[in-house]
């Protein structure tokens, strides 16, 4: 059963450290790398950048990547905490998820659009269809979902294990 922590307040802490200073701060828009990184305590560090349309390195993880990961991570687990409590027996879940982010002539931006692509594979066929109709409540769920403004949707494929 969904424990919906009513009136809790959940606040999370992060580090930000730029580290793209090649010596002459941002006295010019081309002088300084957009890494950084990104220390959580007690779990790993992780090295970003912007994306390389502006100006990063696209070995690194960016902050539109994160987006993305959000959403479909949370999107995920709410579904695996869903199935888990129906009865439904996941086997596997992988998501291709796609965003769409539209950037104005002034430089700004924004995402217009998500799509997740989760592909799940139940135990039996007698889950399957109460397995695809949970996708919808794990949307309405989502934490992530529920925080930004645009669209999410969602388009599962569900197999049978």
């Amino acid at each position: 059963m969904i424990d919906l922590f009513m009136n809790k307040t959940h606040s999370y802490k992060a580090h930000i450290e730029w580290t793209g200073n090649k010596g002459s701060g941002t006295d010019h828009y081309q002088n300084y790398e957009r890494s950084h990184n990104v220390k959580i305590n007690g779990k790993v560090n992780l090295e970003c950048s912007s994306d390389s349309p502006f100006r990063g390195d696209a070995s690194k993880h960016n902050p539109e990547d994160f987006l993305l990961v959000s959403l479909s991570s949370c999107h995920m687990l709410w579904y695996l905490h869903l199935c888990a409590d129906a009865g439904v027996i996941v086997c596997s879940y992988e998501d291709d998820p796609i965003g769409v982010m539209l950037q104005f002539e002034n430089g700004s931006g924004k995402f217009s659009l998500v799509t997740l692509y989760p592909k799940v594979k139940v135990l039996n066929e007698s889950m399957k269809q109460k397995a695809i109709d949970l996708h919808e409540k794990s949307h309405q769920y989502c934490f992530i979902a529920n925080s930004v403004n645009f669209p999410v949707k969602h388009l599962p494929i569900v197999e049978i294990a």
